[in-house]
Order: C-alpha cells, then sequence, then structure tokens
C-alpha cells in the first residue's frame, strides 16, 4: 500500500484540493510507468483482499448476490486494471507514423501524454464497477484523478471512500462522498477531462459546466436498448439470455434489453420460455430468491410500479414496496405511445412490442434516438448484416445480450443521446490521453522550394513532392 489519508469527504475547499492535485501532477509522479503499475496492481489487490467487504456493500445498495456482485462488479475491475497493467507499456510508448517526401528528412510520431486532474462521477446501478474501472483508465494514461461515487448507494460509496486512501496514492487520487452540493461545487472546477455516467439530464449539466472551462467529457448515458428476436432464432437460448440480460441487477443496468420486438407467432412462443428461463434463474417465487436483486430506492420502486399498467402482465407484476422488490416481469399488448415506452426503463420490466418483420423492427428503432445498446438473435447472416447496416447503437450485440462487456479489446460507449466518447482498455487510455503530434526535422539538406521568392520552376516541383 502507498501512503494514506483520509478521504476529502464533506470537505467544503475543493479549490485547494484540486489545486494539490495539480501542483502533484507538475511534479512528474503519475507520469512514471512505474508508478502507473503499482497503482494498477493496488486496485486489482484491493479487489480481492476486500473481496467480501465489496459484496456485503453492494448487497446491503442492491440486494446484489455474491456472485453476480463478483461477476459485475469487483472482478470486472480487477481484470480492467490487471489488463490496463499488462498492456501499459505497449500503450504508452511511441506510435511513428509516415513522413511524406516533402517533409524528409524526418521522422513524425504520436506522443501519449496524461491531460492532467480529471473527475470521475460514477453511477448508483454499478456503483463500484462504474467509479473505479474508469479510474482504472485514468490511472493508466498518468493522471490525477477525483472520484465521486453516487450518493444513491451509500454502503458502496462509503467503502470506496475509505479503501481508495489505503491502497492508492493518496497524494494523487482523493475521493469526494456527497448529493447535488458536492457535485455542483465540483463541477465548478477547471478539470482537464471529466468522464460521468447517469442519465441524460444530469449529463446536460455536467457539459454545460465543463463547458465554462473548455473540458472535455465523456458522457455513458444509457437509452431504450432495444432487441429484435426473429422467428428463425433458437429460442430457448434466446429466452434464457434475454432473461438474464434484462433481470439481471433487477433491470437496473444501462446496457439491458430494454424492449422487444418480435412478430405475433413469435411472441406466442416466446413468453412461456421466458417464464421457464425465470422460473430456472429465481425459483417460482424470485422474492424468496438470493439471487434476485432490489430496487435502489422508493423514488424508483414508485416510478417502476407505475408503469406495470402500461400493458397486460404477462409474467410477474408483484412487487413489495417495504423490500423494494419488483418481480421479474413481462409485458404484452404494449404500443409505442405506452407510458413504459417513454423513457429508458431502467428496471425489471420488458415490454414486447409487435413488428411483422425485421424492416418494420428497424424502422421503429431508427425513429427513436441512438441507443447505448442493440440486440438481434437470428440464424440468418443476412439479417443480422441488414440490421448491423441499419442501427445504429453504442454497442451491438449478436444472439445474445450485454456480453461484449467481456471483451476487453471492445470499447464501451454511447452515440447520440446515448453518450459521447468511450473507455475500456487501451480505449481508456486513449480517452484519459493527449495523443500528442511530434515531428523531428533533420537539418540537411534543406531544400528551397518551400521558401520565397516563389517561381513556376519551384512551383511545379512542390507539386510533384506532395
Amino acid at each position: 500500500m502507498t501512503e494514506a489519508a483520509s478521504p476529502i469527504s464533506a470537505a467544503p475547499d475543493y479549490a485547494s484540493m484540486f489545486a494539490g492535485l495539480d501542483a502533484m501532477f507538475e511534479t512528474g509522479r503519475t507520469t512514471s510507468l512505474s508508478w502507473r503499475a503499482e497503482q494498477l496492481s493496488a486496485l486489482e489487490r484491493m479487489m480481492v483482499e476486500c473481496e467480501q467487504e465489496l459484496m456485503d456493500a453492494l448487497k446491503s445498495d442492491l440486494g446484489k448476490h455474491p456472485q453476480e456482485a463478483w461477476a459485475t462488479e469487483i472482478s470486472y475491475v480487477a481484470a480492467e486494471a490487471a489488463y490496463s497493467r499488462k498492456n501499459l507499456k505497449r500503450w504508452a510508448r511511441r506510435r511513428k507514423v509516415p513522413t511524406p517526401m516533402v517533409g524528409q528528412p524526418g521522422k513524425s510520431w504520436l506522443q501519449p501524454e496524461p491531460l492532467g486532474v480529471v473527475l470521475i462521477m460514477g453511477a448508483w446501478n454499478y456503483p463500484l464497477q462504474l467509479v473505479l474501472a474508469g479510474l482504472a483508465a485514468a490511472i493508466s494514461a498518468g493522471n490525477c484523478a477525483v472520484l465521486k461515487p453516487s450518493e444513491l448507494a451509500p454502503a458502496t460509496s462509503d467503502i470506496i471512500a475509505r479503501l481508495v486512501p489505503e491502497y492508492l496514492d493518496s497524494k494523487c487520487i482523493k475521493v469526494v462522498e456527497g448529493a447535488v452540493p458536492e457535485t455542483t461545487a465540483l463541477l465548478e472546477l477547471a478539470w482537464d477531462h471529466i468522464l460521468y455516467t447517469g442519465g441524460g439530464n444530469v449529463g446536460r449539466i455536467v457539459m454545460a459546466a465543463a463547458a465554462k472551462h473548455l473540458t472535455p467529457v465523456t458522457l455513458e448515458l444509457g437509452g431504450k436498448s432495444p432487441c429484435v428476436v426473429m422467428p428463425d432464432a433458437d429460442l430457448p437460448t434466446t429466452a434464457r439470455r434475454i432473461a438474464w440480460g434484462k433481470f439481471t441487477n433487477a433491470g437496473q443496468t444501462c446496457i439491458a434489453p430494454d424492449y422487444l420486438l418480435v412478430d405475433a407467432e413469435t411472441e406466442k412462443k416466446l413468453v412461456p420460455l421466458l417464464q421457464q428461463a425465470v422460473t430456472e434463474m429465481f425459483g417460482e417465487n424470485p422474492e424468496a430468491s438470493e439471487s434476485y436483486g432490489r430496487i435502489v430506492n422508493d423514488r424508483h420502486f414508485d416510478r417502476l410500479t407505475e408503469l406495470i399498467g402500461s400493458g397486460d402482465v404477462a409474467i410477474g407484476g408483484q412487487s413489495n414496496a417495504e423490500s423494494r422488490y419488483i418481480a421479474p416481469t413481462v409485458l404484452t399488448g404494449v404500443s409505442a405511445d405506452s407510458l413504459v415506452m417513454q423513457e429508458e426503463i431502467f428496471g425489471p420490466i420488458l415490454p414486447i412490442l409487435r413488428a411483422g418483420d425485421l424492416e418494420a423492427s428497424i424502422r421503429f428503432i431508427r425513429a427513436s434516438d441512438k441507443p447505448l445498446a442493440a440486440y438481434i438473435f437470428t440464424r440468418d447472416s443476412t439479417a443480422e448484416a441488414r440490421f448491423l447496416e441499419k442501427v445504429s447503437s453504442g454497442s451491438a450485440c449478436i444472439n445474445d445480450t450485454m456480453m461484449f462487456m467481456t471483451v476487453d479489446e471492445l470499447p464501451f460507449g454511447g452515440v447520440g443521446p446515448s453518450g459521447m466518447g468511450n473507455y475500456s482498455g487501451e480505449y481508456g487510455f486513449r480517452t484519459f490521453s493527449h495523443m500528442k503530434a511530434v515531428m523531428k526535422r533533420g537539418w540537411w539538406p534543406d531544400f528551397a522550394v518551400r521558401y520565397a521568392p516563389f517561381t513556376a520552376r519551384k512551383f511545379k516541383l512542390l507539386r510533384k513532392l506532395r
């Protein structure tokens, strides 16, 4: 462990905190590859050594089963840190690019350099992963960082504030706990980059605040991720994979399938298979299952229970306000103007809409905002190619849901209203780096063709050189 200090929780003078981090960055402490590797290794170690405490916090905040907490949060952060550490030297080295004839004698390259002091603002649905995976990227690029965990997951926020100073370099990495006042105060500062994960409304506030300082932002905002099921799909497998993607974390996942588009005959076959998949995963009574989570707070519980009336309940529909339980629910008879289709659901409610064929599904999807993820289940390679060509989304997955998150070499990010910028693996390194363009010229020969006085002969020669 490196030198520790108390978290910045509730400290009023964020400007002084920021100035201290900026001064530390100017010393060059974080640019050292050995420092970056040491911090990433410590982050990995924190996930291993504090696994049970982290599981307990996630259970407290969201009712996550230890296996789900480990698979979707703890191991994800550890893997992100390990992958970044192992590839650090390759990512950080100069990248040569060709130099044209007119630039000879000379050499050209891209030289990654850290941005400086960055702000990482996480969301409550994956309160560990969405803060610390971003931190791994910021560290790999050589930055100082301030973490702002979500106050809506208080147990996880508390443990991040306690563990980060114990394991990581507290002179370069700080944690700020709090809610709107703290976030507002942080956004007044001139960060070198902001990574925000959450909803579009707050995303606009973040972007407006960043604009005052011309601070670049990465926004991960979500949206209504569509899922098309074609008649030729392997429906039993499709049902299991959709149920897993939708009801993991009680549906509180930004890349969960938000709604299904199917034809009438496929819907008739798929609904009982979804019921079977739910029963296999969570039993006859999901409320009694340790594998099924809970809604984060009363406000979201009330919002979600209102959405259940948007269609005919084919599966589930039960709820318990005291424990904030909402059963895995599937709705049929849903139309485009139903309440459940007006915003991202972000809960365990899966509406099914009728679409006559693939082209009708594509038209429906394209009429709405571009989603963070898009899914299609089919055996037809022509159908999948058409879907990928016509449906714009941050990520896409064919014949499964959410599994692109397991591929280290793929970026994670949105497009349009679902977000801007991306991170994960090398893409995270690039997000928190400036790829400085460098050219070095030789002294001789120093061709006179570019210098005045200009002549017809020089002009002719210059055209050939370009």
